[in-house]
């Protein structure tokens, strides 16, 4: 059994992350924590979290390394996607020559790296550069009438 001594601002400080930090896996870990600071033991702890032993001593070890900082820690950053490496060349390729949708962005990155992303991955990476999704605008059709031909003729000299 681990045993850990807590303060009286140490009680406070998890009895307000538990439920006010934004991370619902970081509020999992300061409620563990809270309740072992109440008293509880490590088996009552883990049947009302629904955790595991070895969660349950990785949470407590963590608390004891860190301290509260400690369980903010994730500690998880996400797998690196394989178009970073021609990061510089797509920003660019598509700085110089704009796509215009998703889907030809996907087929010209495959182009020039050889790697097939799906159209929400090239997204995604767009996005990490800073570009994003321009709108556009529909123009009206040609008038068929005389009198609407000479409207629009008469708005284009004016605006």
């Amino acid at each position: 059994m681990i045993r850990i001594e807590f303060s009286e601002s140490e009680i406070e400080a998890l009895a307000y992350e538990r439920y006010h930090h934004p991370h619902p896996k970081v509020q999992k870990k300061m409620e563990v924590v809270y309740l072992k600071s109440q008293g509880l033991a490590h088996q009552e702890l883990r049947r009302l979290c629904r955790i595991s032993k070895s969660t349950l001593t990785t949470y407590l070890k963590s608390y004891q390394a860190g301290g509260i900082e400690g369980l903010k820690h994730l500690g998880y950053h996400g797998q690196p996607s394989a178009l970073r490496a021609h990061e510089a060349s797509l920003e660019t390729e598509f700085r110089d020559h704009p796509p215009h949708t998703v889907v030809e962005a996907s087929v010209k990155s495959k182009a020039l790296t050889g790697i097939e992303r799906s159209p929400t991955q090239v997204r995604a990476f767009l996005k990490r550069l800073g570009m994003r999704c321009r709108k556009v605008g529909g123009l009206p059709g040609h008038a068929l009438e005389t009198k609407k031909q000479a409207e629009q003729a008469l708005f284009k000299k004016t605006n």
